[in-house]
């Protein structure tokens, strides 16, 4: 297996491990504060957490998605590591909802089939996976709502009607600033204002 990151903060391990022999790694893995590790493209990735406004746009959404979760879900931006063995992948999304009895276990890793929602922001390190393999990944594990922040280009994209043989079927982008319709399991127009980067202060004279 390879420790792949964005900064060179923590040194590889032997290539060929299995999936079972990565999740091992992950859950003994001393991860820096402020950086996370998932399992993607069969390589463990470490990527640093967001900007700061990044934290504002995830709780914006766990606000705004709280009172619309099915009964019995929770919402959140906090750590967590989901696990889908069939495609040996395995993340920490920016923001996940799913059902209260997930979090009753002592390990590490959740069912990411467990899921109702899911919510990436986008960065340098991690933009190629989020647009790309977790569309396929979510939807083809069943996760009924995805939603995708393209930080770099002031959009959100929401997947829905998970296919196995697609990811998704349907999916619709709207600028920053507008509201976007989450489907069903929760059906509701999310209001994506204030999610732009903060505008960039003026140079001293």
């Amino acid at each position: 297996m390879t420790l792949m990151a964005e900064r060179p903060v923590i040194s590889g391990t032997e290539p060929g491990g299995s999936f079972e022999e990565m999740l091992n790694v992950l859950d003994e893995l001393n991860v820096p504060d402020g950086y996370r590790a998932e399992i993607i493209g069969g390589n463990i990735v470490v990527s640093p957490w967001l900007k700061a406004y990044y934290l504002r746009v995830m709780e914006l959404i766990c606000d705004r998605l709280r009172p619309y979760l099915p009964e019995g879900h929770r919402i959140s931006g906090l750590p967590a590591l989901y696990v889908f063995p069939e495609v040996e992948r395995a993340y920490g999304p920016d923001v996940h909802a799913a059902h209260e009895s997930t979090r009753e276990s002592t390990s590490h890793r959740l069912d990411g089939e467990a899921l109702s929602f899911v919510a990436e922001l986008t960065s340098t390190s991690t933009r190629h996976a989020d647009l790309n393999e977790k569309v396929r990944v979510y939807g083809k594990a069943g996760v009924p709502v995805y939603l995708i922040l393209n930080m770099q280009d002031d959009e959100a994209t929401v997947y829905w009607t998970p296919s196995a043989r697609v990811g998704y079927e349907q999916s619709l982008t709207k600028p920053f600033g507008e509201k976007l319709y989450i489907p069903d399991p929760f059906g509701f127009a999310l209001d994506t204002t204030g999610f732009e980067a903060p505008a960039k202060k003026n140079p001293a004279p």
